[in-house]
């Protein structure tokens, strides 16, 4: 049986991206050689994501798209920006090096409610853990984090950029090679009724 490894996002916009590019270009300037410690994300492939799905048998697609669609029409878009930065589980021994989105949160908070509550009858359901949007920078090469960037996030000027406004949902469907990851929108549905 065929499956896809799909999850759900924002887009971001290009400008977006350039200023994530800067302040990873600033983080990586800030850590040195101890850059060579993560493995650092393409700001081109960077996205917010709402909810991972994992592998979805390709005859399901159909009912997820429906479900991301059905969700999207009951949500509100929102301003956001970037704000802050941080790491996972805690700066003191990062294992992900995030740069944060505030602005109008509660929307996409809604959003990702209301994608839980149209994809845990089909077998997704969502993580328990609060919503916090952030977006993945890098990760550490050691699975026990880079400890030596722990004062990294403190140096650094904090990300900024100019407000954007999200105004849709993508599904994503997420190509695996040795290479990293590639992913292709399957479905991009307009957040708010009539989407």
């Amino acid at each position: 049986m065929s499956s896809l490894r799909l999850f759900v996002a924002l887009d971001l916009p290009a400008p977006v991206r350039e200023d994530l590019r800067a302040f990873q270009a600033a983080l990586r300037r800030e850590a040195g050689a101890q850059a060579a410690d993560v493995r650092w994300v393409d700001p081109d492939s960077v996205h917010l994501t709402l909810q991972f799905l994992g592998a979805v048998p390709e005859e399901r697609r159909g009912e997820v798209e429906a479900a991301v669609a059905a969700a999207a029409a009951q949500a509100a878009p929102a301003t956001l920006r970037l704000a802050g930065a941080g790491a996972f589980p805690s700066p003191s021994r990062p294992r992900v090096l995030w740069a944060g989105v505030a602005g109008e949160v509660e929307p996409l908070r809604g959003l990702v409610a209301a994608l839980g509550a149209g994809l845990a009858p089909l077998g997704y359901p969502p993580e328990e853990r609060r919503f916090s949007p952030h977006l993945t920078l890098g990760r550490a090469r050691d699975p026990r984090g880079a400890r030596g960037l722990a004062p990294l996030l403190s140096r650094a000027p904090p990300p900024s950029s100019a407000p954007w406004r999200a105004e849709e949902v993508t599904l994503f469907r997420s190509h695996l090679s040795p290479g990293g990851a590639r992913y292709e929108p399957l479905l991009r549905a307009r957040l708010g009724p009539g989407g």
